[in-house]
Parts: C-alpha cells; structure tokens; sequence
C-alpha cells in the first residue's frame, strides 16, 4: 500500500500527528546534511511532477497558462530551496550572546533547534508554491511537516499529495485532503506551529482554534494593498509595472495591488495609458493564452456584484484592453477593468478584491495620500511610484505595511533574503530569509556559568567587592553599606 493510500484508507490528521510526534521524539534532530538531502529531495520532485502540476494547476482555474505556474510558482519553489539550502550552515550555527559584567566567567549562546511538527493551510490562488515554500522552511528548520492544502484546487491538491507520498515517508510529510471540515478540524490539531495563508477572516478563526492548545502561528493574510502613484510620474515604466501586479494569475495574488492613488491631473493619463498597456500585454484580449481565469462560479460573481455595485453608485466601470467583451466567451474570465470615481464607502473600496478589477482613488497632496491609509487597516504590501524624494520618504516613515515596493509591484516576495509577512489585520509573523527559518525554530538561550558567580559574590568576603561593583552599575551610592 502507497503512502497516499494509507492517508486515505487508514489514518485521520490526529493519527497522522501522533505518528509524526513519536517519531520527532525518538529520533536526533536532522543535521545539516540530513536537512539538505531533505531539501534536494523536494527539488527533484518538483522537476519530476513540474508538467503535472501546470495541467492541474490550469484545469483547476479554467485556464492558466504553463508558462504563468513556471514564473509565479515554480520557478519561486525551486529559488527558495536552493536559498536555504545555500544558507542553512549559517542559520544553524550558535549565536554567541553577550554577559554582563556581573557574570563575566561565564558564556552565553542562542541554539535553534527544531519546533517539531509543523502544520501549513495553504489557499487556492497559488497552490504550489504557497505549501512547498511553507514546506521546505520548515524542512530546513528540521521539523516534520503536515500540510492541508485547499480544497478549491483539488486536483493540483491531489498531485501535491502523490508527489509528497512518493517523496517521505508519513512520519516526515503528510498531505490531509478534505473541505471546510477539515480545515477546521486541522487547525484545531496541537501542532508546535501552524502557518495559514489565506483571508483575514478565516485568519481569525484559525487563531481562535489554535489558541486552545497555544500553538504559536504565521498568519499570511491579505488586505487592500495600496499603489501610490506620485504626481508627473504616470509613464510606461509606472504603468507596465502596476498592470503586471494587478494582472498576474488574474488578479488572484494576495499582494497584487488593489486600488491606485493617483494625482488628479495624471487620472486621464493613467486610463490611457493603463489601456495601452494592457493591449500589448494580452494582444488577444481576454483570450490571450497568458491570461488566467477566476478560479470557481463563486468568486467570479463576486466580482462581477463588485462591480454592479460601483456602477450603480456611479462609478465609472471601464473594460481596458482588446475587445474585453470577448472575455464572456472563455469560462470565468473577467476583462481587465478600471473603477474610477468608486465612493469609500462602496462594497469595491472595503474588500479585498482578488480579481483583475483595480479602483482608481484621486488626491491632492501626500499627506491626504497617508492620511487615507492609515485610517484604514495595515495592508500586506504598500507601492510607491516616484523619485526617492520628500514624498517617499513620508510615505516609508509615516505607513506601516507588511512590505513595500518602490517602482515595482509583487516582485518583492520573490526576494529570498526579505522577510514576508503582514502585520495587523493583514497578518502575524513572517517567513522568507532567516526569519522563516527562525519562525519555525526555538530560540533557546543557554547559559554556562563559570567558576564564579553572583550567589558567591554576595556572601562574604566578597560583600564590599559587590557594593562597589554595584555603584559602578548603578552609578549611585546603594542605599546599605550592608549586604
């Protein structure tokens, strides 16, 4: 019997955990060499199941080109396990600590050793990469992994599953399937840490449940991820940049922006050249082999009550792009759309929109540019578009956003060495880099005392040693000249 047979016949996530558990605890943590064979292990595996993956992946949206699940996943996959890999000497190394004066004999280090096993809850809108780089870090981290991936993907869920089974054994990785139930089920397991990824709502109730066995959490959350765009700075660079951001995997991109900032003398420039822009990119419209469908019935009529509502409070609903009207003709694919005029509170300016649909917001000045974010919950990622001048400056000391972007969108997350993650209502810790590493690892201090100590100092005959080294530290008289 295979390991994904076994899953499914024979063990329930609870049986999965114990066995993981019992085997973390009678085995040596994996050393460096054992961490790296685990981490060129996924790599070769995912070479092996790259052109399933792509056919999953697409017929699981409708339509995502091979060439999209390359860039935006696997090639992201394969970097982040090579950067680990590459590093992981360094990050298991001890941190030597500083000893104050007092204890001077005597040495202090930092060791990160292995929480255990980790759970990941990844979402649909990249399916792979947002469980295998979950995956690998905490691999290099030398824990055992149980993954839950989404069940609105099931079909790369079910290759993600065979891939791992043919790849660890269960006691190191297991993929759960299932729906709602499931995940909810998962979340209350008494992982030694969970990272979930997916919407701020759902965020909150995977916290509630994991708060009854105090697991420790990464929550990857979404939000309303502002694109700035500074006054005279509407050009070809700003605009390629924005539409690939906004445009990517359909829009289905947690740090894809969401609404633009634009100076009211550049708006009619921004249409036009937004317009232009998203021409060239998809010369075929809506049908162009490089543009992604929504991934199920439900979201698309999300999208499309989105933008009803905008219309009929006014907006200016406007499809850019070659013959968007054609995108009704491919199943669930939206046209590229430009909301202009959208009241804040609309249902568009107050969800996080995950679709190909970018608002466009006016100002006057940037302090009412930062004003308006700032009233509004911390967003994942922030983009500004524009000289490195007062005004970014203001902006970069005045926000506060999981990430930000100057003349780019969406690349950062691609950066090995830079911490992803949210804060607030757009999410809890972070990994990527060595904060990834050391999210899924205990810091543990340890402290080796030397021949003397500060009990000794305090009994005689060291009492006026210690008074006087007391005045030094405390740069005053002590109020005893007894100890």
């Amino acid at each position: 019997m295979t390991n994904a047979q076994e899953l499914n016949s024979t063990s329930t996530a609870a049986d999965i955990l114990a066995r993981q558990r019992m085997a973390f605890l009678n085995t040596e943590p994996a050393n460096l060499k054992q961490r790296k064979a685990q981490l060129a292990k996924l790599r070769a595996a995912v070479l092996e199941y790259r052109s399933e993956l792509q056919q999953a992946i697409s017929a699981d949206f409708g339509h995502r080109s091979y060439h999209e699940t390359d860039v935006m996943e696997l090639v992201g996959v394969v970097q982040s396990i090579d950067y680990l890999s590459r590093h992981l000497r360094r990050f298991m190394k001890l941190e030597r600590r500083h000893v104050s004066l007092f204890y001077r004999s005597a040495q202090a280090h930092v060791e990160y050793q292995p929480k255990g096993i980790v759970g990941v809850m990844a979402p649909w809108n990249y399916p792979v990469s947002l469980t295998l780089i979950p995956l690998a870090t905490a691999l290099a981290a030398g824990n055992r992994a149980m993954l839950k991936p989404s069940e609105l993907t099931p079909r790369t869920s079910e290759v993600l599953e065979r891939m791992l089974a043919a790849t660890f054994p269960v006691e190191e990785v297991a993929v759960v399937l299932g729906g709602p139930e499931v995940g909810a089920a998962f979340s209350r397991l008494p992982f030694d840490h969970l990272l979930f990824t997916g919407s701020t709502p759902v965020g909150r109730k995977v916290m509630q449940a994991a708060s009854d066995n105090l697991v420790p959490l990464t929550l990857e959350l979404g939000g309303k991820s502002p694109v700035i765009v500074a006054r005279g700075q509407v050009n070809e660079r700003t605009i390629r940049s924005i539409a690939y951001g906004k445009l990517s995997n359909g829009g289905q991109t947690c740090v894809a922006p969401d609404y633009a900032l634009v100076h009211e003398d550049d708006v009619e420039d921004f249409i036009q050249q937004y317009h232009a822009t998203v021409s060239r990119f998809y010369p075929d419209g809506p049908h162009s082999n490089d543009y992604t469908s929504i991934v199920n019935d439900r979201h698309y009529d999300r999208l499309q009550n989105l933008l009803d509502d905008a219309r009929q409070k006014g907006a200016r609903v406007i499809e850019v792009g070659v013959k968007p009207e054609s995108a009704a003709n491919r199943v669930r694919t939206l046209a590229p759309t430009l909301v202009v005029g959208a009241h804040d509170d609309d249902a568009i300016m107050q969800e996080e929109i995950f679709g190909p649909i970018l608002p466009v917001r006016t100002y006057r000045s940037i302090d009412e540019v930062i004003d308006y974010i700032n009233h509004r919950p911390r967003p994942l990622a922030l983009y500004y578009f524009g000289e490195k001048d007062a005004d970014c400056q203001k902006v970069l000391k005045r926000t506060t956003s999981g990430n930000v972007g100057l003349n780019n969108t969406i690349i950062h997350v691609a950066q090995d060495d830079l911490p992803f993650g949210g804060v607030g209502a757009s999410g809890m810790g972070a990994y990527h880099g060595i904060e990834g590493f050391r999210s899924m690892s205990h810091a543990k201090g340890v402290f080796d005392q030397g021949r003397w100590n500060l009990p000794s100092l305090l009994q005689a005959p060291f009492g006026r040693f210690m008074e006087l080294a007391l005045q030094v530290t405390l740069g005053k008289k002590t109020s005893s000249s007894k100890l």
